[in-house]
């Protein structure tokens, strides 16, 4: 097992199909042959079908979900499931995304259940953890997050942990075009993967992928992946554009 360096756009409710089209084109025509980042797309869940069969057979491109529900089945008007978006290709699907926490207040224990429900349908998790601005200015920081990665993967089997990747998004830099600093993102890296070796031993935590999530752009990515414990990002805005998500893809 080796620790993936991963560059992750999530679209979030963005691009029509012939958009979202058009841009995975340019962005898998624009990769340099050889390049060994992996590349996961995280559209809306109507176009993971059409942008997997784009990505099928290119070396290092992938596609995840938003988004699936904690059951794995059900009368959920409106709702995916994991093995619904598993069936039309994806192979990710982010968890505990801030925006889903805060817009429709997902408990742990939903979290917990996705996971599962993730794993049972072979999709990896992308677990997403951060501390809001109060939690910030108060040092409440590394109690918010290490709460979160303790409630919701350490349950979890050594097996399973195995297949997850897990993302740090400070809340008050999602979105807001303010950035943690490579100071603060090392540090919160380190003390995640801190957290993971102290449950599930030193070579788990070497091994475990983690990703900055806070207004990671083409201007800042290259110092904030030259931090040990940084390894790639969960890209927002900058996602939605070919030029600027292969510069991201570059910066390693």
């Amino acid at each position: 097992m080796s620790r993936k360096k991963i560059v992750a756009g999530n679209w979030k409710m963005n691009k029509t199909l012939p958009e979202a089209e058009a841009l995975v084109k340019s962005i898998i025509s624009g990769c340099p042959e050889g390049n060994e980042v992996t590349k996961i797309f995280f559209p809306p869940s109507l176009f993971i079908e059409k942008i997997s069969g784009l990505v099928n057979g290119k070396a290092n491109f992938h596609v995840g979900a938003q988004n699936c529900h904690h059951l794995p089945a059900g009368a959920y008007t409106g709702e995916v499931s994991a093995a619904g978006v598993a069936s039309c290709g994806a192979q990710y699907v982010l968890t505990g995304h801030s925006e889903r926490r805060i817009y429709f207040s997902e408990s742990s224990e939903e979290l917990r259940q996705k996971i599962d429900v993730a794993l049972k349908n072979n999709l990896s998790p992308i677990y997403c953890v951060g501390e809001k601005i109060n939690e910030r200015k108060t040092n409440g920081y590394f109690h918010a997050v290490k709460k979160q990665i303790e409630d919701v993967i350490f349950y979890l089997k050594p097996d399973d942990m195995k297949r997850v990747v897990l993302a740090y998004e400070p809340v008050w830099a999602i979105g807001t075009g303010e950035t943690a600093t490579p100071d603060q993102a090392q540090e919160m890296h380190a003390f995640m993967r801190l957290a993971v070796a102290e449950k599930f031993g030193p070579e788990m935590a070497a091994n475990t992928s983690i990703l900055y999530g806070g207004s990671c752009n083409a201007g800042n990515a290259k110092e904030l992946f030259s931090c040990p414990d940084v390894d790639g990002g969960l890209i927002g805005g900058a996602s939605l554009k070919a030029d600027e998500f292969l510069m991201i893809i570059n910066s390693f």
